[in-house]
């Protein structure tokens, strides 16, 4: 996501960018770019210092509190030593001082999601949860002699769900995950899937999936079984 308010500026980048082959989300209000960290997922989110209804040190600080897993940087005509130590102490990835060439913004995105792109682990066919195993390629789950099939999105969830188990797994993290994004219609949604886990869960005592009110869930194995 590009957030800058100069309407110039913002459009030769966005499209430089899309050239470029990225997906790009252009805003030019600090308020739309917060609203849009609340719903959608970004691998990068390019920040402007100063817009005229929120400063980019304000919504960076937001961003440590709301979404500290996507990095950011700045792109900014203030150039101040103080504002450079300000930017990284607050996190930033990197600060870039205009006018930049485009080319060389291209090259540092690209050296900043090199860099930040986790190692892939090996795919694991089989999670097992309590008396359950579940094949994440067949979307079967399997307990004892009985066989379920899910639907992808209740693999899928899951998945999720053991893998973070025994921890909360928040509705942001899951709606931006597998829905694509974090909204009223597919929290609903979310809770009837939740429902139709619990059911094909029930025959173990020792397993739960359990509501944390206007968090999100915690599937627990009770006998806390590895």
């Amino acid at each position: 996501m590009l957030v800058e308010d100069d309407e110039s500026l913002g459009y030769l980048l966005s499209e430089y960018l899309k050239i470029k082959g990225f997906e790009i989300e252009w805003v030019n209000r600090g308020k739309l770019a917060l609203d849009k960290l609340e719903k959608e997922n970004f691998s990068l989110v390019i920040l402007d210092l100063m817009l005229p209804d929120i400063d980019g040190f304000e919504i960076a600080g937001k961003m440590k509190e709301t979404a500290p897993e996507i990095p950011f940087l700045f792109l900014t005509a203030r150039s101040l030593k103080i504002d450079v130590l300000k930017g990284f102490s607050l996190g930033a990835v990197d600060y870039i001082k205009k006018p930049i060439d485009e080319e060389e913004l291209v090259a540092r995105i690209q050296a900043i999601l090199s860099r930040l792109q986790p190692a892939k682990l090996p795919e694991q066919e089989f999670l097992k949860i309590g008396d359950y195993e579940l094949d994440t390629n067949t979307q079967q789950l399997r307990h004892n002699q009985e066989n379920y099939s899910l639907t992808s999105r209740e693999a899928d969830l899951l998945a999720h769900l053991i893998e973070h188990k025994n921890q909360l797994a928040s509705h942001k993290e899951i709606l931006v995950k597998l829905w694509g994004e974090n909204d009223y219609f597919n929290r609903k949604s979310l809770n009837v899937f939740i429902s139709r886990l619990r059911k094909y869960l029930q025959h173990d005592g020792n397993l739960s999936i359990e509501n944390v009110h206007g968090k999100g869930f915690i599937l627990k194995d009770h006998d806390n079984r590895k």
